[in-house]
């Protein structure tokens, strides 16, 4: 009788945790087959405010359950030079990795060329969802990427559990609630 229960335990550890690894890595996420209303846009210099680019070949993910979940993959003609002159670059760019099946985007690739400076990050926009900026990074070869990474906003409040700090946004008057 002990032996099997051990086994049934064994079992059902085994079947729970396959279901919660596809539930993680497939169910949470929805496949985005084109910019619809949301183009790739990056902030400019100028007006400071987040304006569409021209992407080909966009593929894209969001989670619904954070913000961080969202990846885009896509290509540009416009190039980094053309850019740099344009938009805002981005300090500390940090691509989080995406799921293994999504594999245009390589995070750890990403970062080692954006640490190369074969890749530059942009502002996408900042707090696309409150404490969560959208970066855009773009390689030489025109291959860009879009992820969202928490500003230093949401690292007070949601990682070091402080106090909203005084140059941070209200939480209610970002309109884009959405993770996407």
């Amino acid at each position: 009788m002990g032996k099997f229960l051990a086994g049934l335990i064994i079992v059902s550890a085994l079947i729970a945790g396959t279901l919660l690894y596809y539930l993680q890595v497939h169910v949470y996420y929805q496949e985005i087959t084109a910019p619809v209303g949301d183009e790739v846009s990056v902030t400019t210099l100028v007006s400071e405010t987040p304006e569409p680019i021209i992407v080909d070949d966009f593929q894209g993910i969001a989670s619904e359950t954070s913000p961080l979940g969202y990846r885009a993959c896509f290509t540009t003609p416009q190039s980094q030079a053309m850019m740099t002159e344009t938009y805002v670059t981005y300090e500390n760019a940090a691509p989080h990795v995406a799921p293994e099946w999504f594999d245009c985007f390589d995070a750890k690739a990403l970062g080692a060329a954006i640490e190369a400076n074969e890749a530059i990050a942009f502002m996408g926009e900042e707090n696309v969802v409150w404490g969560f900026d959208r970066i855009v990074a773009v390689m030489d070869d025109g291959r860009g990427f879009v992820w969202h990474q928490m500003n230093i906003c949401g690292e007070e409040v949601f990682h070091n559990g402080k106090p909203m700090p005084e140059h941070c946004p209200p939480r209610d008057t970002n309109t884009n609630t959405e993770s996407n």
